[in-house]
This record gives C-alpha cells, structure tokens and sequence, in this order.
C-alpha cells in the first residue's frame, strides 16, 4: 500500500505576501496595476468633468488639455503602483535622469526620426506615397506642436506603465523559477503582447497591426531589457509618434491626427503601407521596427561592451532599503 504523502500547509499570507522584501508577491502587483489605472484614470476624468465642464467641446486648448491629462493618467498609475505597490524607487522604474541617461534618450529620439524618415523616403521613391504641399498656417503650427505635446506624454506614460511596471513585474516574478536573463525575456514578451492588444481598439486594427504593434513592443522592451532604463525606448516611443503623424500625417496606429508638416496618401498595396492604420501594420513600418531592433543593439554593445540583458531589471531597488 501506497503511503499518503502530506505537503507542508502554506498560509494565504505567503501566498500573496513576500516578507522577505516587504510587499505582495509578483501576480498581486500586476493585479493592481489594471485597479489603480482604473481607478486613477476615473478619477481624473472627473475631476476634469467637474473643473472644465463643457468647455472641452467649444476650445480646442481645453481638449488638449484634457488629451493631455487624460493620457498622462496611465503615467500617473504606474507612478503609483511602483511606489505604493510594488514599493520601488523612481530610478529602479528605469528614470535615473543622469548623462548616460539623456545621451541614451537623444540616441532614442534620433532613432525614432530616422526611421519613420527612412518609412517616407523609401515610400516616396518606390511611389507607394504621394507627398502634397500643406501650408503651413499659424493653426497648423500650433497643431503640430499640440501633437509633440501629445506625443511626449504618451511615450513616457505608456512606457513608464508597459516597460516600467509590467515587464519588470513580470521578470521579478519569473527569476525564482527561471535563470535572470529568461526571467527577462518572459516580461518582455509578456508587456510586447499586453502592448499589442492595448492597441486592438484602436480604429482600423485588426489581427496584423496587432502583430506589428506587438513586434514594436518587442523593439521598445529590448531598449529597455538591454539598459535597465526607460530612455532608449521613451526617445524611440516620442520621436516614432511624432514623426510618424505631425512630420509626415501618417496615421498613428490607426489614429489620424488630421494636421502635419507634410500631407501624405497612401496609393501602394495596404500590405506594404498599412492603409488606414499607418505604417505599422504594413512591411515598411515591420522593416523599420526589426531595423529599429537591430540598431538597439548594436547602441547598447558598441557604448557599454556587452549585449546581456540588464541585472536590474529583475534585481528591484527597494525604496525601504534606502
């Protein structure tokens, strides 16, 4: 006869809390994070309902504003999922705003422009994009500069909250179960994917934008993933938006911003340009992304010797600790 074999009971409390470093495990983190967005997102939207009230339908700086506010709630989510959650330091979420942080944010910000700039040049020379001159008014300045603006909050919100909190988490989680650099690779496949469906609602998408926005995630995560700051990618995320819509009107992940330096239309095969979603669901815009990789890469080695994945990433600095 077979002998039962008991297992050592486990409280529900180590199951959802790490005492060895102080807060919830690794699932319940990234549990709250969609909570606190909710929550934060809720709050500010009425918050701006109340203070501005019908004004955002009748001034278009109101509507920026609220754009602005609105977008930069999802910054503020992680901001405080990061403190009083995962109860990280601000420099551990990849924001150690020091030199070798601004040389890396200028790298990501030349990045970005080349090569939404080599999307237009190779467009334009094979005819898959016809240019139209747009006069450039004081309103179209004004929009176009309204658009950097939007595009800034964006990018660092959006990888403060994707890069910053769910990749990390998710390689926090992983590396008791898997060696560092797997552990890593797991959370940037994780926050590729999450960033992909992010983009599922937007106007045009479907299962190949999808795909292509996931492949992107994959590009801004390796910025990050290879450095352990968010500067690569926050400069990669900012001048690809930028460029792509207020630059060139291309749109932006199915978005059509509606004022740009130039006016483009799309006349080659969809599969090439993306049609109405943009250039990231077609192969000019895959071919920049897998480019974009490429050049991450070479960066990171050439300026720091080696091409591991960054220890830091899943090796958190504890604001207790300090």
């Amino acid at each position: 006869m077979t002998e039962a074999v008991e297992f050592p009971a486990v409280s529900p409390r180590r199951l959802l809390w790490n005492d060895t470093e102080r807060r919830p495990r690794a699932p319940f983190r990234l549990l709250a994070t969609p909570v606190v967005f909710v929550v934060v997102s809720l709050a500010v939207g009425l918050s701006l309902s109340t203070a501005l009230g019908d004004l955002a339908a009748s001034s278009r700086l109101v509507s920026l504003v609220v754009s602005l506010v609105s977008v930069g709630a999802s910054g503020l989510a992680a901001l405080v999922v990061a403190r009083y959650v995962d109860r990280r330091t601000v420099a551990d979420l990849g924001l150690g705003l020091d030199r070798e942080w601004a040389a890396d944010l200028g790298f990501g910000l030349a990045l970005g422009t080349g090569l939404m700039a080599a999307v237009f040049v190779v467009g334009v020379a094979a005819d898959w994009i016809s240019v139209s001159p747009a006069p450039l008014g004081v309103d179209r300045l004004l929009g176009v500069g309204s658009l950097l603006a939007f595009f800034v909050v964006v990018g660092i919100a959006e990888e403060l909250l994707l890069r910053g909190v769910v990749l990390t988490d998710v390689a926090e989680g992983l590396r008791w179960r898997f060696d560092p650099d797997a552990a890593v690779a797991g959370g940037l496949a994780v926050s590729s994917a999450v960033f992909g469906v992010a983009h599922y609602a937007n106007p045009n998408a479907g299962l190949t934008s999808t795909l292509s926005i996931t492949l992107a995630g994959v590009m801004l995560g390796l910025g990050y993933a290879l450095t352990g700051d968010l500067a690569i990618p926050t400069g990669v995320h900012i001048s690809w938006n930028f460029v792509q819509g207020g630059v060139f009107g291309f749109a932006v992940s199915g978005l059509d911003f509606g004022t740009s330096l130039v006016e483009t239309t799309e006349r080659g095969p969809d599969v090439i340009t993306g049609g109405a979603f943009g250039p990231e669901a077609g192969l000019l815009g895959i071919g920049a992304i897998v480019l974009g990789a490429v050049c991450i890469a070479a960066y990171v080695r050439a300026r720091r010797g080696d091409l591991g994945f960054d220890p830091s990433v899943t090796v958190p600095e504890l604001r207790w600790k300090q």
